[in-house]
């Protein structure tokens, strides 16, 4: 039987595209689809999901490849494909939905929506027959469709109340702000509770990196100096990079871990996870200098640049979890398999501080990690620990040029703006602290991808790009990810340009995305689609919240500005998480470290020299070189007049660039010394973002 192509077949997105030949007939979302649904009195089944989600993969191969299921979901329903990556929006509305109906969610995630859109039931995986409490899809399918005919009131109840839910928790009212560092104390008093003493981390199993919270301690241990605080930061960050969710092979995070150890997990590899890590991971060596962290800040930047990074200058968005059909196989070995590559000698030492046997810590076979400290390992092989770890250095090599013959795990190509945003911030920071340009040139040339390829004529943001076309109108989060992105770019290169892009981009960003009335902004701009809610999202997830990552835009435009209009916007987002910080402060990881920089004194550094000179570049790299989270950098050629409150009695000494580090009403002494300006900034208690 020939198969013939879904309407899917003419969409961009690889996981739209992995279901075009399904027997199911679906149709992306869209205003036909609709119609359809109208017009025929049908329900909608609403499928979401991403390329590189495991489960998505078996639902698709147990069910929507399945004839007899392709034929009931025909017969009864218009099929809606969408890829969350793509449509971050209607990811958020029916989530809610799911979560309300049934207390979670997750992905693959199916709804039941009518005509009008609005969801009356829904879930996740759905297996093809009863397993682990959940029913077979097709008795699920065949009943939904009963109900939808025959329950018209209860229907209606039940689409009401749903949506009126989504709207009520969408909407978020800004109320008159009493935000105090207690919400600060308070974030950190319920993280130590939640920290894992043992494995590192938070709570227990599945267990998820949490940059983001692990940054906001990194933070605070260098504004108050406890050192319980950096504890959990660094406990975490080691037990995760020797974990098997860390590819000690090849560099990169996977997405999170199934147990509590980090020993497994699932294998798919997201830009956004390794983006973050990469700021916390230099974050901890900036405080710390351990090599260990530099060293997986290294690792995870040649994984980023080899595997992810486009020809074009931006970067893709995942790596599947799953290659020949199997999760996990191209990361996962055999003993025989390590000794034919190694030779026994060098296999034995190696298998001893990888953890791998002959009958494996995962489906018999091994997940690689690091069970045990160089030291220790040395110390049984009566080895030194350098020596044994240029070994180790030596022998992973060889697995990974061993590895590369394998089946690669499928790469979902599309270029996403916001997660480009959030490396692109991580790739500026890291490369200047490790006074590596080709990193700096990474983080440039994606940059100027996005400003060359995804901005129309009238500076509007688009989300995607893919097959040399941008496409699908950028929300909240693309739009302050990248100005971020920008003024990161900004601060550790010194380009004016960077600056004056982010304020042509944020000038959009209010016009398209403001709540003048409440306060906050809106997930989607005045020129999208209109749905059934129009969100607006505070939480941050496994990624920041566009209103979080737009917090720290207005902080940063106020103090490097002056300009009341962003201190303004900056209250109104403040104004809407009071209570939402009250009930659970973890929630707002990204948001408390912008917070925490409000209601603190800003540090501000304010060069004053030659642009051209080489003694600026010196000071701007001792700058990125310290671990600075609080810091506006100003800069001054000295033969300026430039006006503003910054820049009084500031001057050049002796004819010499000179640096001002101050916070708040106090200064430090002025210097001519980018070592003395560095020994400031490293013995300086920072008490803001």
């Amino acid at each position: 039987m020939v198969k013939k192509p879904n309407a899917l077949i003419h969409e961009a997105s690889p996981y739209l595209l992995q279901h075009a030949m399904n027997p199911v007939e679906w149709y992306p979302w869209s205003e036909e689809a609709f119609k359809k649904a109208q017009e025929e009195d049908k329900p909608v089944f609403l499928s979401i999901g991403y390329s590189a989600c495991h489960w998505c993969h078996v639902m698709e191969k147990e069910s929507f490849e399945d004839e007899e299921t392709a034929e009931v979901m025909n017969k009864y329903y218009i099929n809606i494909k969408v890829d969350r990556e793509e449509r971050p929006d209607l990811d958020a509305i029916y989530m809610e939905a799911v979560i309300n109906l049934t207390g979670s969610g997750g992905w693959p995630m199916s709804v039941f929506l009518t005509p009008e859109a609005k969801p009356f039931f829904g879930g996740t995986y759905f297996p093809p027959t009863p397993r682990h409490n959940l029913p077979a899809f097709k008795v699920v399918l065949q009943k939904i469709a009963l109900f939808y005919h025959s329950k018209t009131d209860e229907l209606i109840e039940q689409t009401d109340k749903l949506t009126k839910g989504i709207y009520t928790t969408a909407s978020h009212e800004g109320k008159a702000s009493l935000l105090s560092i207690k919400q600060i104390e308070n974030a950190e008093k319920e993280l130590k509770g939640y920290f894992d003493e043992y494995n590192g981390g938070f709570g227990n199993a599945p267990k998820f990196p949490q940059p983001m919270l692990l940054d906001f301690l990194l933070k605070r241990y260098k504004a108050s100096g406890d050192s319980d605080l950096l504890n959990i930061v660094e406990k975490s960050l080691q037990k995760m990079a020797e974990g098997g969710i860390y590819d000690q092979v090849g560099g990169g995070f996977h997405r999170y871990s199934v147990d509590a150890e980090w020993l497994v997990p699932h294998f798919e590899k997201m830009l956004y996870d390794n983006a973050q890590l990469l700021t916390t991971y230099l974050h901890a060596w900036q405080i710390t200098g351990k090599p260990f962290y530099k060293k997986v800040v290294g690792q995870t930047i040649n994984y980023l640049l080899r595997e992810m990074k486009s020809s074009a200058g931006g970067f893709f968005s995942t790596q599947d979890a799953d290659s020949e059909g199997v999760e996990g196989k191209f990361f996962l070995w055999t003993k025989d398999e390590i000794i034919a590559v190694l030779g026994k000698e060098d296999a034995e030492i190696v298998a001893f501080i990888l953890d791998v046997t002959e009958e494996g810590n995962f489906e018999g076979k091994n997940i690689l990690n690091i069970v045990q400290s160089m030291e220790e390992t040395a110390e049984m092989f009566s080895m030194e620990p350098k020596e044994l770890e240029k070994l180790l250095d030596k022998t992973l090599d060889k697995l990974f040029h061993e590895r590369k013959k394998r089946v690669h795990p499928f790469k979902d190509e599309k270029i996403i703006v916001e997660w480009n945003g959030l490396l692109i911030s991580s790739l500026a920071k890291c490369g200047a602290a490790l006074k590596n340009k080709e990193i700096i040139e990474a983080a440039e040339e994606s940059a100027r991808f996005i400003l060359n390829n995804l901005l129309d004529k009238k500076n509007m943001l688009f989300r995607c790009y893919k097959d040399q076309k941008a496409y699908n109108y950028g929300c909240l989060e693309d739009y302050a990810s990248c100005i971020v992105a920008l003024l990161t770019l900004y601060k550790t290169t010194g380009k004016e340009e960077y600056l004056n892009q982010s304020l042509n981009l944020f000038a959009v960003l209010k016009e398209e995305f403001l709540d003048e009335e409440h306060g906050g902004f809106f997930q989607t701009g005045k020129n999208h689609e209109k749905l059934i809610a129009r969100r607006k999202d505070f939480t941050d997830n496994a990624v920041p919240s566009g209103n979080s990552l737009t917090a720290e835009v207005l902080y940063l435009l106020f103090n490097i500005t002056g300009e009341e209009q962003y201190e303004k916007m900056l209250k109104g987002i403040f104004s809407n998480i009071q209570e939402g910080l009250e009930k659970y402060p973890c929630g707002y990881g990204r948001l408390l470290s912008t917070l925490d920089a409000y209601l603190s004194p800003a540090t501000t550094i304010v060069l004053v020299g030659k642009k051209e000179d080489h003694e600026l570049n010196g000071f701007i790299e001792k700058i990125n070189e310290a671990y600075a989270p609080y810091s506006i950098l100003f800069i001054k050629d000295g033969e300026e007049n430039k006006t503003g409150d910054i820049f009084q009695n500031r001057e050049m000494v002796n004819n010499q660039t000179t640096a001002y580090l101050c916070s708040g009403n106090s200064c430090k002494e002025p210097t001519t010394s980018p070592e003395e300006l560095l020994k400031q900034l490293n013995s300086h208690r920072f008490g803001g973002v």
